[in-house]
């Protein structure tokens, strides 16, 4: 029986950036899937304060290339990877020069959101997708954590849908605390969210009543949801009361590695 494969998408990771609870979560969860018997690969924004050197990372030349189009402009993007320290996984981070050589990674150096937060959630997003699919990898699981992941879930089920390679591929969102979202991500977000002509209305989840709830969004398309912090918005919290999706709510640090395994296998049952 071939190996399960969990593709992790995630917005930060130790030791390459610790910025909230989803870095060590995210740096222990793939460890663990991997010593389990579990193919693994892990994808993440190649931000400036990453030290290439210190990290060793270095270019994947058959994988960069492509460009991302975001707002009718074109991105190039390309692949890096590193080898996970103490773990035999390699990182693939997705760079572009414009939207992550900065020395911050969503805020300025006086704690003012980057103008341009809401295209380089689009990009990442998009870039994810297109680089599973120069990997000719079909991964069974896409775990998703943090809000710059929170248009995969989407993009997977309308843009992507009748790509092959994600034709069995379950999608987990994991939601966290609000407080991580970035509130300046509205204007102009049905527009330049609405990738490959997709029709507007596709992003109604993501702003009910005119505001927007990016995890709201990513819950409305997930397969399954996880509570990744002890407090989450009550907006999700209630949504997922009325919902029949697969949900884990917060674990203790010393059990959800073994409860989101568990869940994964009866996902992929």
């Amino acid at each position: 029986m071939s190996k399960k494969r969990i593709l992790f998408v995630t917005q930060e990771m130790k030791p390459y950036t610790t910025l909230s609870e989803i870095s060590e979560i995210v740096r222990r969860l793939p460890t663990y899937m991997h010593e389990q018997g579990m193919e693994i690969r892990i994808l993440m924004p190649r931000f400036g304060t990453i030290n290439e050197r210190r990290h060793r990372l270095h270019e994947v030349v058959r994988l960069s290339g492509m460009n991302i189009i975001v707002d009718d402009d074109d991105y190039p993007l390309i692949i890096k990877v590193a080898s996970l320290p103490g773990a035999r996984l390699q990182v693939y981070f997705l760079d572009n020069d414009e939207f992550f050589r900065r020395k911050n990674l969503f805020n300025d150096g006086a704690g003012k959101p980057f103008e341009d937060n809401l295209d380089r959630m689009v990009f990442f997003s998009k870039g994810v997708l297109e680089t599973i699919k120069k990997f000719g990898w079909p991964p069974d699981i896409i775990h998703c954590h943090g809000w710059m992941t929170s248009l995969v879930p989407l993009y997977l089920k309308t843009a992507y849908k009748n790509e092959p390679l994600f034709t069995h591929t379950k999608v987990v969102y994991s939601v966290y605390n609000p407080s991580l979202i970035p509130n300046n991500l509205t204007e102009n977000f049905r527009d330049k969210a609405a990738i490959n002509n997709l029709e507007t209305s596709l992003l109604d989840a993501y702003a009910p009543n005119g505001e927007l709830h990016l995890d709201q969004g990513a819950v409305t398309y997930a397969d399954a949801v996880i509570q990744g912090s002890e407090t989450i918005d009550k907006s999700v919290t209630n949504q997922l009361a009325g919902s029949e999706k697969p949900v884990i709510q917060h674990s203790g640090e010393d059990t959800y590695l073994s409860e989101y395994l568990k869940f994964y296998k009866s996902l992929l049952s």
